[in-house]
């Protein structure tokens, strides 16, 4: 069975044909790098992560190539700069660092190009020139401007005619528009701005020339697959389609294109006001382990609505704690089951490959069980900390303590007490005394490394 994906430019779903099998390329946008992600930014890099693993089973780890972008060129990261007295660099590649870091812990592979915008300006003030030479973009009071009327496709891949996007969108009022759906491609910058010479004068490139730009000088004018969150397909996705095919004559930019539904939080639009805005790292050091929300993100199919809550990672740390015990000790086969690769091809169906999975664990066929959670990029060893973490018996370090402070009481020397309290927190644990005795509570960030000694 090939591989079948949904393609919003052709709303089918179809047979995935690439245009080279030895140079299989994919694009997905990345993170504008001014804040740490949330539980929806990291939907998109599960769904993509686990393409990008199919892919490389199908076609072969070298015959696969991988583009997640960082824009760290924006409004937003200039607002934070002065907010907090940083530099933008700084804040950027803070950023950054937190972005890689809390994506591994979902399990993420890293991808095999992270451009960041800055480092293409040249190449975006290069297409837009282009742009205008060919008559799709004009000049104006030291902007670029696409202009959408020249692009007659404008609104195929959203569905929308453009009087639908004017009515819909959130469409900047200004004097020196055309039309009031044409987009930025460059625009000045102030003294307190970042930018960079043009022959526009001083000043910083759109957010949509940014992805088009970086596509082209990685993978060239055409290539595979476009993929990101559902948010994007209007209009970020729409413009890049339009600048890119209106600049180099193409009749498409990507061959298909991919977009993740929205995700909620227990049945709600996530929201600061509502409470349940969560960061990926705010999940983990509640004690969600990068697994478990990893497992909860697949449970649900990449095109509907995903709802995380509680119960659902409770429910996945329950099922993910049971294959590693069923597992535990079983080497890799590399042995995948057909029903998961199946799963996988149909549109990246990981639900239905988790319902494989369980009736691998049911029928007590281990070793292809942990073979094909890993194509999922469950089970690995590098994945598997927790387990380890939620199983550690604090019995015995609780006797230790408790005997430590019978001997203080009765000799009024406190020190070695002292001492043990502070090593317990250090490590993550909660220590609560009372008349009754000592209870130790694993905190969201128990590191049981640090207590092998007392064992």
């Amino acid at each position: 069975m090939s591989i079948k994906l949904y393609n919003v430019k052709n709303r089918t779903k179809e047979a995935f044909k690439p245009i080279d099998e030895r140079n299989v390329r994919m694009y997905v946008c990345g993170p504008t790098v001014y804040d740490r992600a949330h539980i929806g930014n990291a939907r998109p890099v599960v769904v993509f992560d686990i393409l990008y693993r199919l892919l490389r089973h199908t076609y072969g780890i070298n015959s696969v190539s991988y583009a997640r972008n960082f824009t760290d060129v924006d409004d937003k990261i200039n607002i934070k700069a002065i907010s907090t007295g940083k530099s933008i660099r700084e804040i950027t590649n803070e950023t950054i660092n937190w972005y890689i870091e809390d994506m591994t812990a979902l399990g993420a592979l890293e991808p095999d190009y992270a451009p960041r915008a800055t480092e293409y300006i040249s190449e975006m003030i290069e297409m837009s020139s282009e742009l205008i030479k060919k008559g799709h973009a004009y000049v104006a009071e030291g902007h670029v401007l696409f202009d959408v009327s020249s692009y007659e496709a404008y609104g195929e891949l959203s569905g929308r005619s453009i009087d639908d996007m004017i009515a819909g969108a959130r469409v900047e009022v200004a004097p020196y528009k055309r039309n009031p759906m044409d987009f930025v491609l460059w625009k000045p910058s102030n003294n307190d701005q970042p930018g960079w010479e043009s022959p526009w004068g001083f000043g910083r490139p759109g957010w949509h020339i940014e992805c088009s730009a970086m596509a082209r000088a990685l993978f060239g004018e055409k290539f595979d697959i476009h993929g990101g969150g559902l948010d994007l397909q209007f209009p970020h996705h729409e413009n890049e389609i339009a600048q890119s095919c209106a600049c180099c004559g193409q009749d498409s930019f990507a061959n298909v294109w991919l977009h993740n539904e929205m995700l909620q939080v227990e049945g709600k639009k996530m929201s600061k006001s509502l409470g349940n805005f969560f960061s990926v790292k705010e999940l983990l050091d509640k004690g969600f382990s990068g697994e478990v929300i990893r497992f909860v993100y697949l449970s649900t199919h990449y095109s509907k609505p995903m709802d995380w809550t509680v119960k659902k990672a409770e429910e996945a740390e329950l099922t993910l704690h049971k294959w590693r015990k069923l597992t535990n000790g079983v080497q890799d086969t590399k042995h995948i089951s057909k029903g998961v690769i199946d799963a996988l091809n149909d549109d990246l169906n990981t639900s239905k490959a988790i319902t494989v999975l369980h009736g691998l664990a049911k029928s007590g066929n281990i070793e292809e069980l942990k073979s094909s959670a890993q194509i999922l990029g469950l089970l690995s060893d590098q994945m598997g900390a927790w387990v380890k973490e939620n199983t550690f018996d604090l019995s015995k370090l609780e006797e230790i303590i408790l005997a430590s402070r019978d001997k203080a009481m009765k000799t009024k020397e406190f020190t070695e007490l002292d001492n043990l309290k502070n090593l317990f927190i250090s490590a993550g644990l909660d220590v609560q005394m009372s008349k009754d005795g000592i209870k130790l509570i694993k905190g969201p960030k128990f590191n049981s490394s640090l207590l092998e000694d007392f064992l």
